[in-house]
């Protein structure tokens, strides 16, 4: 008597089985990381993951993928990143989300006439509209939360700390000097379930911070640097620190 198991997919799904696209990116399997790229872009627009909208449908075809082996768990398809732009109209906002240059997805959404949008950052200690150093680093949790905590990504946390701060020096008790902290135990540490996880540093970052501002171009390019001078192979994690500063960077300038 054979026991049921769950179904699974045959071949991976495609960004172009699910979305009407063309091109490279058509043809390339949905992963896990391109899914939390998304969905964090949705959470700091919209203030949630909306059902029904890209994250959702990249969430499921990513672990479907996942589960049939197709990928890893780690694999990011989306290089050229992933975007989220807000058109205002009375009455309503159009959120228009892509990957790289295509457009996946459009979606129409009812709000007052007084509406503030979602940009706003108040409540977050920010000086404006747009997503926050801070809330870049905290995505930074969701999309490489289980990598440990190495030099290059202490010093892009520090870099991203001192340029949300207008502070020069590692404050105590922060976020910097707690991934300053990781990195060094985790260097010494034998085993990898010893190491602490980027996840564990900046889960709650944006309250670690006395202060926080929305991330700028030039915020993302001293956070890019910073990673790269410390990383062996002078290169940046496709999902780290400093790609979730230049994703909110971004992300702010098309708000604009």
């Amino acid at each position: 008597m054979s026991q049921q198991q769950p179904e699974k997919i045959q071949e991976p799904i495609k960004y172009g089985d699910v979305f009407p696209v063309q091109g490279e990116i058509a043809g390339k399997p949905v992963a896990p990381k391109d899914a939390a790229m998304m969905q964090t872009a949705e959470n700091s627009m919209l203030g949630h993951i909306q059902k029904g909208c890209a994250g959702a449908v990249m969430q499921s075809a990513a672990m479907k993928n996942e589960s049939a082996g197709f990928v890893g768990h780690e694999e990011i398809n989306a290089e050229a990143g992933v975007t989220i732009k807000e058109t205002e109209l009375p009455g309503k906002r159009i959120i228009t989300e892509s990957v790289g240059d295509e457009v996946i997805g459009q979606y129409s959404h009812a709000v007052p006439l007084s509406s503030t949008g979602p940009y706003s950052a108040s409540q977050q200690g920010g000086s404006g509209g747009g997503i926050t150093i801070g809330e870049a680093l905290e995505a930074t949790a969701l999309t490489a939360g289980k990598k440990p905590v190495e030099w290059s990504d202490a010093a892009a946390i520090q870099a991203a700390e001192v340029r949300a701060t207008g502070r020069t020096s590692i404050m105590p008790g922060g976020v910097a000097a707690a991934a300053q902290s990781a990195a060094t135990l985790n260097a010494r540490a034998t085993r990898e379930e010893d190491k602490t996880k980027l996840g564990d540093i900046l889960a709650n970052a944006t309250a670690k911070l006395p202060s926080d501002k929305p991330a700028t171009r030039r915020d993302a390019e001293g956070v890019t640097g910073a990673e790269m001078r410390n990383d062996p192979n002078l290169t940046t994690h496709p999902a780290g620190v400093a790609a979730s500063v230049a994703a909110a960077a971004r992300l702010n300038q098309t708000h604009k």
